[in-house]
């Protein structure tokens, strides 16, 4: 198997869906290609923080008990229904033989029946219980996602430069607002480039860093009523997120460096911004 192969075949892969020769193959492959095996670790990642982040309603428990409730009723209702009609004879079960109730009911009535209980149960139940994800936890989904989408598809950036005057220009051009842009290689974050993004429904700023061998994906965008100008830091998956504001700016930067780096490089960016 080759690599343009695996590609084809990853998704399925990854969902357990390919046979197992199939699996066996692309197996083999991951072992001997580092590049399609990081494709690998990648997207799995993407898609673990994407379920992650999902959310999950678990219906209750009593909305279980009402549907099973309420097809004993009908089902008993239809049994009784049917005594006493002419031309069937109504004869005992033996006890030793007693089945469970509902296993004489046709399929198609009993599926009919669930459907209908569980629409009119989950209505009334369920749907009321239900929360939509918190903003900041779907917005931090968002910005993981462009981070590993980034690394993934070879994307890390669209203006690669260490000089900020190269890729702060760029960015003024295609944006419709000026994006900060800091020289941090003496400090140990060297800029490598830039790049056009979109997140929470608007084109931003991604300032791309390095921190030895590890990618920092800065991304900006100019504060709206809607953003917090809270300073948090966010742990998920294996990545760290670091979010501030000054004000004019919003900031997200995201990477897979340890906590304490990734907080040094917010202060030093504050500090070399805040001179301009």
């Amino acid at each position: 198997m080759n690599c343009e192969e695996a590609t084809k075949l990853m998704d399925g892969y990854l969902d357990s869906e390919l046979d197992p020769i199939t699996s066996q193959k692309i197996e083999q492959h991951l072992r001997e290609c580092p590049k399609c095996d990081q494709a690998y670790k990648i997207h799995g990642s993407l898609i673990r923080v994407i379920g992650n982040a999902t959310p999950y309603y678990k219906a209750p428990a009593e909305l279980r008990e009402q549907i099973q409730s309420s097809l004993r009723d009908a089902v008993g209702a239809k049994d009784k229904g049917g005594i006493g009609q002419p031309g069937q004879l109504s004869v005992p079960r033996p006890q030793g033989e007693r089945r469970p109730v509902l296993s004489h009911v046709p399929w198609n009535w009993l599926a009919l029946a669930a459907a209908i209980m569980s629409g009119a149960l989950i209505t009334a139940v369920f749907l009321p219980r239900m929360r939509p994800p918190n903003a900041d936890q779907f917005l931090a989904t968002q910005l993981i996602a462009s981070h590993v989408r980034s690394l993934m598809a070879n994307h890390l950036m669209d203006v690669p430069s260490s000089d900020q005057h190269t890729v702060k220009p760029w960015l003024d051009a295609k944006l419709d607002f000026a994006a900060p842009v800091a020289d941090l290689s003496s400090q140990g974050f060297p800029l490598i480039g830039g790049r056009l993004d979109y997140l929470n429904n608007h084109s931003v700023a991604a300032l791309v860093y390095q921190k030895r061998k590890h990618f920092i994906n800065l991304f900006i965008w100019p504060t709206t009523p809607e953003d917090s100008t809270a300073q948090t830091m966010v742990e998920r998956e294996g990545y760290h997120l670091v979010h501030w504001s000054d004000g004019d700016f919003t900031y997200w930067a995201v990477s897979d460096v340890n906590p304490s780096d990734l907080q040094n490089f917010k202060q030093l960016f504050e500090q070399q911004t805040a001179r301009h």
